[in-house]
């Protein structure tokens, strides 16, 4: 027994033609899931789990970036099989179906990485160093009136009182 008159049988064009534009629609990814667990180039990932575990630390470690980057482009990868799949493979609608479903998991997936900024803490740490350092030597100058074209300068040169 199949789910419906289509489940078994070849999809039609007016359906293949519904579900890419299920899968291309701009806010396809609203209210999607994130699969638990996804086949990528013949290895199941889990990839519910992997985004989680990099969103988590909302930016991009620096050990962590090629992965992360490794791991987009096998998505988009992927994404563009299983799209191509549904838009030129001899497929039933029920898997179509499934397809679809697939590739609205990982845009959601993908939306959720590319939302994350890579950070290189050290290149950050130094630049904030930097700026201290230069606040710290601007307020000593001040301090110790030897800021150039500040207040105290003009009281040095004498003319006055």
């Amino acid at each position: 027994m199949d789910s419906g008159p289509t489940a078994s049988k070849a999809v039609k064009e007016f359906e293949r033609k519904q579900l890419l534009e299920r899968v291309d629609r701009e806010a396809a990814t609203v209210g999607a899931a994130i699969p638990d667990a996804i086949e990528v180039q013949g290895e199941e990932v889990r990839l519910q789990e992997f985004v989680f575990e990099i969103k988590r630390r909302e930016t991009i470690p620096p050990g962590e970036r090629d992965r992360v980057e490794r791991a987009k482009r096998n998505l988009r990868r992927e994404r563009l099989q299983r799209r191509q799949r549904i838009e030129e493979g001899s497929i039933s609608y029920a898997e179509g179906e499934r397809l679809a479903e697939s590739v609205v998991g990982i845009d959601r997936a993908l939306n959720a990485l590319e939302q994350l900024q890579p950070v290189d803490l050290e290149q950050e740490s130094e630049r904030n160093e930097a700026a201290d350092r230069k606040r710290w030597m601007n307020f000593l100058k001040q301090a110790l009136g030897r800021d150039d074209g500040g207040p105290t300068q003009g009281r040095s040169r004498g003319g006055g009182l």
